[in-house]
């Protein structure tokens, strides 16, 4: 059987050298439970209080913010709810106690040569809301808390106190369900910090349009609907957005644009796949499942099929124009890549292989709008024109 004792210390050498590992790569940053949060009744879908991950800032970036907020869907009836509460969706109790930053939250200045000493926060997403939800009222029989709203402030009102409240430089960005939270609550972000500040907010696949899908209804305002109906988000929408269209419209981020004041980057896909998935072709408006094999791989669109994405495409860059793209601050790099979220992994931010339009990287263009270097509106040529891209499914 060999020396135990030998067995015992390549064990422990194997763990040192795993733990140097998750170092060098920032896999060590430790969850913050904001344990007070629960007094304001700012907790998630299961009543646990939320969480964050956070590195430090230093040298330059000490008194320079990025707060990131996680994706990953949202629940817009009880049984849908239910099925999160009781997973890192939905409890903090559920989440990774450990993780490692990457992409735009790197540490690393090669990689991530603008942001990598600032202060980076990754706010773990359990609400299913977006970040918007608030209810007071708490139904005994499933025991859902609606309260979204509530641990963004509760949230950010614990990075003021640690220092965020004298901030020079600051970003509030997110991915997917979190870059439409960045949307959502750019302008109340920048209001909460110094005038000074220079602040800046930064969607990542989080630009879900108005559009029209292949039944040529728009089922994704019926989505919308219902999740603002379960988390009562009207009272946290956009009131520029609110006081002119119906609460669910203030959901697509074409519409609260237009009046946000605070400068925006909108990273996104033409392609993205999760809106070919669920706005363009939803399962509800394709019950014969016509589309599914052309909305979970491009590459096996019929021609026909391929007409109607290149038309979806058009819908996006209307969007875009009439929204973002409509505030001369703002910037945009819209790539031609089938993907989800770009900015989390270095693989797509700032490597020798990652996704470029008109031979800038992504992270080189978020960087150059933020600190106004350069002007940024980079839209790419149609599908399949981009020999970079990679194919990115992520929510964080």
């Amino acid at each position: 059987m060999g020396d135990s004792r030998f067995g015992h210390q390549w064990c422990f050498l194997l763990f040192l050298v795993c733990l140097l590992l998750l170092k060098a790569e920032g896999g060590s940053i430790p969850i913050t439970i904001v344990e007070t949060a629960k007094a304001k009744g700012a907790v998630c879908l299961d009543g646990s209080p939320p969480a964050y991950h956070m590195v430090e800032g230093s040298g330059s970036g000490i008194n320079n913010w990025l707060v990131h907020m996680e994706g990953g869907g949202w629940c817009g009836d009880i049984e849908s709810c239910l099925e999160r509460k009781d997973t890192y969706k939905g409890s903090s109790s559920k989440m990774e106690k450990i993780m490692g930053f990457s992409g735009l939250l790197g540490e690393k200045q090669a990689s991530n040569p603008d942001f990598y000493n600032w202060n980076r926060i990754k706010i773990k997403y359990c609400d299913g809301s977006s970040f918007t939800g608030d209810v007071e009222t708490v139904d005994p029989k499933n025991q859902l808390y609606f309260r979204g709203d509530r641990i963004w402030q509760a949230v950010i009102d614990d990075l003021l106190a640690k220092g965020m409240k004298n901030a020079q430089n600051a970003i509030l960005s997110g991915c997917s369900a979190g870059g439409l939270a960045a949307i959502l609550h750019c302008d109340r972000f920048k209001s909460l910090l110094p005038a000074t500040a220079k602040v800046g907010c930064v969607s990542d696949a989080g630009y879900f349009i108005h559009g029209k899908d292949v039944a040529g209804g728009f089922e994704i305002e019926n989505f919308f609907g219902r999740i603002v109906g379960l988390h009562g988000s009207v009272k946290s929408l956009p009131p520029s957005c609110t006081s002119k269209m119906k609460p669910e419209m203030c959901f697509f981020p074409q519409y609260v644009a237009q009046s946000m004041e605070t400068p925006l980057f909108v990273l996104n896909p033409a392609y993205d796949f999760w809106q070919l998935k669920n706005i363009m072709a939803p399962s509800a408006v394709d019950p014969k499942g016509t589309w599914k094999s052309c909305k979970f791989d491009i590459t096996k669109c019929s021609a026909d099929q391929l007409k109607t994405v290149q038309d979806y495409r058009t819908q996006f860059l209307n969007a875009l124009s009439s929204g973002a793209g409509s505030k001369p601050a703002n910037g945009y790099f819209i790539d031609s890549c089938y993907a989800h979220c770009q900015s989390g992994a270095t693989a797509t931010w700032f490597d020798s292989k990652s996704p470029q339009v008109n031979k800038t990287k992504i992270g080189t263009a978020v960087g150059d709008w933020f600190f106004n270097r350069a002007k940024i509106e980079k839209i790419d040529c149609p599908y399949p024109c981009n020999p970079t891209c990679v194919k990115v499914d992520s929510d964080s």
